[in-house]
Order: structure tokens, then sequence, then C-alpha cells
């Protein structure tokens, strides 16, 4: 039989449907039980609330233990006090938005034309630029008043992604 670029392009295309329906098959039975009905991102994914999704009170909590935690383990000496409260300062949330304040946001940028998007967008990238200068520059003074054997433990703790269980799905390559 001779095989002509038609037939070639045929069985491939073929071949294709195929191997993709069962892929969509299988996939389709990977899904929970209760499924990812009424849930969005993370949580109708991996079966867990992003972080975002939960209340900022709780967020505020988990950090004030977080910082409670860490100037305990610095045994900070009272010269120390003015750089740990500016390091505190400048780590509070500054860009976080509440749900009705992103829809709100949203709806601003429906009402936009695309450069006006991209003009908005840009802006606040920069604000939140700013905020990681402030942020870093207060880190690195704190980090300076900090003895060697303090330095270490700031470092231990500080690592990314330490405690985000949630961030361990990813595949490391």
């Amino acid at each position: 039989m001779k095989l002509t670029l038609a037939s070639f392009t045929k069985r491939a295309l073929v071949v294709g449907l195929i191997a993709g329906g069962g892929i969509l098959a299988a996939s389709s039975f990977a899904i929970s039980a209760d499924g990812p009905i009424n849930k969005g991102g993370c949580e109708a994914r991996h079966g867990h609330k992003h972080h975002g999704q939960n209340s900022s009170t709780g967020w505020e909590e988990k950090r004030s233990e977080h910082l409670s935690g860490l100037k305990e383990k610095l045994k900070l000496k009272p010269e120390q006090e003015a750089a740990w409260n500016a390091f505190v300062s400048a780590g509070q949330p500054g860009m976080r938005h509440a749900k009705a304040d992103r829809q709100a946001m949203r709806s601003e940028f429906e009402k936009l034309n695309t450069p006006q998007r991209l003009d908005k967008m840009l802006s606040m990238s920069e604000l939140r630029r700013t905020k990681m200068v402030e942020r870093t520059q207060a880190i690195k003074a704190f980090y300076g008043q900090l003895t060697p054997e303090q330095q270490s433990v700031f470092d231990a703790e500080a690592l990314p992604n330490r405690h985000r269980e949630h961030h361990q799905h990813r595949v490391q390559s």
C-alpha cells in the first residue's frame, strides 16, 4: 500500500484524537467524588483552600505567631528593638485587597480600554515594587543589627517557601 501525505495526515489526526480522548477520559476519574463544583483555584485542583481565600484575620494571626516565635528565637537585645519594630512595620501588608475591593477593581478594569488597563497594571506594579524596596531596606537594616548567631537563626527562618505545604505539589525540575 502506498502511503501518501494525505493518508498519513488523516491517520495522524485520528491517532491524535483517540489519544486526546483517552487522556480526557482518564483525567475525569482523577477528580474527587464531590468534584471541583463551587470551588475555585487551588481548592478545586488540590483539595485545599488557597491562602488568599482565607480571611485576612487568619493570615494576620499566623503572621503574628510567626513573628513572636522569631523574636523569641532571636533573643533580641534592648538596643535591637528599634530595628525589630521597623522590620515588623515594613512587613505589614499594604496591597492586600478585600474580596469586594477586588471585585470593584475588576469592574473598573472592564470599563477601561487596553492601553488604560496596561497603564493601571503598570502603576500597581510600581506600587508593589516600591513597597518591596522599602521592606528590603528594613530587613537589611534589621539584619545588620543582628549578631552572627542571630543572623544564622534569621536566615534559617527566612528561607523561601518555609511552612508552605500547598506549594509542594509542583514538580521539581
